[in-house]
């Protein structure tokens, strides 16, 4: 096991109290399924990441963190590192499990095929925590983790795939402070809404009376709705935080 050298973080009341929610289940849930939602901007990150760090100190397995995108998983080994977690990224670049990590960040196609060629072996992996998992490129995975306790973070937590809900992956829900809330403590801002109208005549709708993805794809990247949008931020966000 490797030692954290760092000082611990100081979490705030409502992260910390998810943190202890979210470890309780894992240690009285065998192999459980958990999804835990929390809205954009509190901290699902840094809260996930204290847990990996508590896993790996307390049952002294491998976590493995798994990400969409090549940004979210530089990011999330950025925040790890920070909090003193060391861990390895397995990317297309990079190599397999090593004997110095307890912590691993991977992108799902990369691990599915290390997995599936036995460059990888899951035995000792522990805990899965899968990052934005809305996304259902995850599920694809999970049958390789049959010892492990998975946690499902997300700000939204309907699947991205109508026809494979949530529920069919995830058994538990930890749903944390809300958008609300967080405004009111002062965690998030508050937020201002800027008018500007817009043609939607081109948008069409599914089976489900959703638009499509192909009639809003091709409305938001048109160049007068791309010209319109700098036009907006121009007014509106030009020098400010964001």
């Amino acid at each position: 096991m490797k030692t954290n050298t760092q000082p611990k973080k100081a979490f705030y009341a409502y992260q910390e109290k998810d943190i202890e929610t979210i470890f309780d289940h894992i240690k009285s849930e065998n192999n459980g399924k958990l999804l835990y939602q929390l809205p954009t901007g509190g901290g699902k990150t840094i809260i996930f990441s204290e847990i990996a760090r508590r896993f790996t100190e307390e049952f002294n397995k491998t976590v493995i963190i798994l990400t969409h995108r090549k940004e979210l998983s530089t990011q999330t080994s950025s925040t790890l590192k920070k909090m003193g977690i060391k861990n390895h990224i397995i990317s297309s670049t990079s190599g397999n499990f090593k004997s110095d990590f307890d912590c691993y960040v991977a992108m799902v196609e990369t691990l599915r095929n290390r997995i599936k060629d036995k460059r990888i072996k899951t035995n000792n992996v522990g805990l899965v925590i899968v990052d934005e998992a809305h996304h259902n490129s995850f599920r694809k995975l999970m049958s390789s983790f049959k010892n492990a306790f998975v946690i499902g973070v997300t700000a939204t937590p309907f699947s991205s795939d109508i026809s494979k809900p949530m529920k069919k992956h995830y058994k538990s829900l930890v749903v944390g402070e809300n958008i609300s809330e967080l405004i009111a403590q002062g965690f998030l801002a508050k937020p201002q809404s800027h008018v500007y109208e817009v043609e939607l005549n081109s948008l069409k709708t599914g089976i489900h009376g959703d638009y499509t993805v192909s009639s809003s794809n091709e409305l938001y990247s048109s160049p007068a709705m791309l010209e319109l949008l700098l036009k907006a931020y121009s007014e509106n966000g030009s020098g400010k935080k964001r």
